[in-house]
């Protein structure tokens, strides 16, 4: 086959594209630029996109003896991706830019631009399975991204390739030093690349400016003190709240919940963090929905929150009742389901939260 691969420059996409080539398909890699001022994404090895990274990325294409290219993304991710994550944050949610990226650039927006010029598949880093058109959890579960690739089609599953999904970290970096590629050792992204401080709060404070708002009680109605946009806040939230007086029995307070129109933030103790019931939009099914209820395993982040629940397709939308209580389960974010199997869970959908009880 033609395979196009994803190069952000980390060893994973290194040795999917290398593992690529040896299972002979013919493969041209590829670095996104993601911002017109390249400056503006973090440097040193700690984002993905960066300058360092396409030059890492270019490298590597070098070894494993494949051409290499740039493609200029930057005004798609930025619409798709960062105005998105603002957006969602400014409504009162909490979105995960990484499972956007996939969703709208890798498996949109290049595949699209892949297959017009004759790919057959995309071809990434992402620690996931592919086995006839099924998606599964990574063997390495701790490094596990199916989470963030669940709300693909079966359509753009069907021209996508997970190379490096059957084998541990450890695996993938040793072989990548086998193969003497210089990313072997390069330390994993864990940040949001279009945040070059870190600090997601002042990030969007600078584009939102104030939003002034109430922290009120849940129990008691009670105004505990003001804020400065509901954009500063995630359900599950503890510290940070600038609350004026702590609690009547001293234990600490946690974000309930957001109302974006109202500006108000609801706190509470944290046994009112327990969410029995989820609702949420624009299910994406890896098959046809099913026709009554459906025995799952629901997992809300990217790493972590799992549980066991019986979900149900409800016109456009889906409804899961999780078997035991979540905590932290936060509106925009992505309800995955899971049916558990020896050889990695499978995905059967993926939908974003939109309420919860």
């Amino acid at each position: 086959m033609k395979i196009l691969a994803a190069m952000s420059g980390g060893v994973d996409s290194s040795v999917a594209a290398a593992r690529a080539v040896d299972a002979g398909h013919e493969v041209v890699g590829v670095h996104l630029a993601l911002s017109a001022r390249p400056g503006t994404l973090r440097t040193g090895a700690r984002g993905c996109c960066t300058k360092e990274d396409a030059a890492d990325a270019r490298r590597v294409a070098d070894v494993i003896d494949i051409p290499f290219y740039v493609w200029d993304f930057a005004q798609r991710f930025t619409a798709d991706v960062v105005e998105d994550f603002v957006a969602e944050y400014a409504a009162g949610r909490t979105p995960n830019p990484c499972l956007r990226c996939n969703e709208r650039i890798k498996f949109t927006a290049l595949l699209d631009r892949a297959r017009d010029l004759g790919f057959d598949a995309v071809c990434t880093g992402h620690y996931a399975r592919l086995r006839d058109g099924v998606l599964r959890r990574a063997v390495d579960t701790g490094k596990d991204q199916s989470y963030v690739l669940a709300g693909l089609t079966a359509d753009q599953l069907a021209h996508a390739l997970f190379p490096v999904g059957d084998t541990a970290k450890a695996g993938i970096r040793a072989e990548a030093t086998r193969r003497g590629l210089a990313v072997a050792d390069k330390p994993d992204s864990h940040d949001i690349c279009f945040i070059p401080s870190g600090d997601t709060q002042a990030f969007l404070a600078d584009r939102l400016g104030p939003r002034p708002g109430e922290l009120v009680d849940a129990q008691t109605g009670e105004v505990l003190g003001r804020h400065h946009g509901v954009h500063g806040f995630t359900v599950g939230q503890r510290r940070g709240l600038g609350l004026r007086h702590p609690a009547p029995d001293g234990r600490p307070r946690f974000v309930l919940g957001l109302q974006a129109a109202t500006g108000t933030v609801r706190v509470g103790p944290a046994p009112l963090l327990d969410v029995g019931v989820i609702e949420a939009d624009g299910p994406v099914w890896t098959a046809a929905a099913p026709d009554g209820p459906l025995e799952c395993v629901a997992q809300v982040r990217a790493h972590g929150g799992c549980a066991g629940a019986v979900a149900q397709a409800v016109d456009d939308r889906m409804v899961v009742h999780l078997r035991e209580p979540l905590r932290g389960v936060a509106p925009g974010q992505a309800v995955v389901l899971y049916r558990p199997h020896p050889d990695g869970d499978v995905v059967l959908a993926s939908a974003t939260i939109t309420a919860t009880r």
